[in-house]
């Protein structure tokens, strides 16, 4: 018998799910740090103007580097003469653009929204532009403590030695204020109000106290220029752990939308899911009509209100683009090792381990989604929705 061995997709290290931002992209960092030359703000690697260029894209159209600036980079490689940069975040470029501009003042910058609106990617795509990393990351947690965003000790060398900047240990945020970095905040309304508040003064005085320390010269840590925090706060969750006012003075909030264009979150289901089937060893063969109509599924009971127009009721789980990647990548995954039948048998089936997340009743719901628009659209002719009609029996 011949065995043969899975080989992971070109720059994902075999050892290794998923990379960081900076890590992922680094040649387009690398190339728009050559790029543009413009003014930069205190410890930013790119320009405003380049970072909005990395997370947006740059069009149709290759940036092309000037001859004098195709020098070798720390890795001994020349960048490319030209280069299109690809577009990692589908959005409104107004409001990447307006999130650049709070982080250049230095200012705090909170993204909400209803969660799977990749919230959680901007963040990463920001920092990883402006100063290089995405790895100094707090994830909120109910048992989240203030050591998190201030420092904490290691015990050892504390009982051996007593309080000294040896036995510090730096929380990311205190890490992203001594090397002017950005500080990420994951979840912050998860975080309970008094563990939250520790950033209010951070914030405001840019400085941290450590009075173990008194009297040394570690006993005051201040912000390097260039730091800021990003945090981020799911609209559903806004109740968990509301934010105080004073915190709240300290951030810019932006929201982030749900993606208005059909077109465009199919494209990035059918992008996310085919890089997620690949790391698990095979190629994505859903077809294009199968994720359309997986897409439409998730805007129609998202919004409450099908293309049509006709009304839905909308269930109690947030129906996100990020739900509508897992579904397409287990489609995916299902097509590559479990091949049996059309892969729209499946599709119901996933459906109702999306909407059973919260509410009991959101069966009912997806039910009665299938009693109209989908029967609807069945008896318009449609061969694809017919036979998701006449998968209504796998719902039960």
């Amino acid at each position: 018998m011949t065995t043969t061995r899975q080989v992971a997709p070109p720059g994902v290290p075999s050892n290794r799910q998923v990379q960081p931002a900076e890590e992922r992209h680094a040649a387009e960092l690398a190339f728009l740090a050559a790029h543009d030359d413009g003014p930069r703000p205190p410890g930013w690697a790119l320009t405003p103007r380049a970072v909005v260029t990395f997370v947006c894209g740059s069009g149709d159209e290759p940036l092309e580097l000037p001859k004098d600036r195709r020098t070798p980079g720390a890795d001994g490689l020349e960048p490319p003469a030209k280069l299109v940069v690809a577009p990692k975040f589908v959005g409104e470029r107004a409001l990447v653009e307006r999130c650049v501009v709070t982080l250049a003042g230095e200012r705090g910058l909170l993204l909400v929204g209803e969660p799977g609106t990749a919230k959680s990617m901007l963040s990463e795509l920001l920092a990883a532009a402006v100063c290089g990393t995405s790895a100094l990351t707090v994830q909120g947690t109910a048992g989240t403590t203030e050591d998190a965003f201030r420092y904490g000790w290691n015990y050892a060398l504390l009982l051996a030695q007593g309080p000294s900047s040896q036995a510090l240990v730096d929380s990311p945020v205190l890490t992203a204020m001594r090397t002017g970095r950005v500080a990420r905040v994951e979840e912050i309304t998860r975080c309970l109000p008094e563990v939250q508040d520790a950033l209010v003064s951070i914030l405001s005085d840019r400085r941290v106290s450590v009075p173990e320390l008194a009297g040394a010269e570690d006993a005051l840590v201040a912000a390097a220029p260039g730091f800021t925090v990003i945090a981020t706060a799911n609209l559903r969750d806004r109740g968990v752990s509301e934010m105080s006012a004073a915190l709240k003075r300290r951030f810019n909030f932006e929201t982030v939308h749900p993606i208005a264009d059909h077109a465009a979150e199919t494209a990035l289901v059918r992008s996310q899911a085919t890089a997620v089937v690949q790391r698990a060893g095979a190629a994505f063969g859903v077809d294009d009509a199968v994720l359309d109509a997986l897409v439409t599924v998730f805007r129609d009971l998202r919004s409450g209100r099908s293309a049509e127009g006709w009304d839905v009721e909308r269930p109690g789980t947030v129906m996100s683009t990020a739900e509508a990647v897992q579904v397409a990548a287990s489609l995916g995954v299902a097509v590559a090792y479990l091949p049996a039948g059309d892969v729209l048998d499946l599709m119901p089936g996933h459906l109702l381990g999306v909407v059973h997340k919260d509410d009991p009743a959101d069966h009912s719901r997806l039910l009665g989604y299938w009693d109209g628009p989908v029967r609807r659209r069945a008896e318009d002719g449609s061969a694809m929705w017919r036979r998701l009609w006449d998968l209504r029996e796998n719902l039960r």
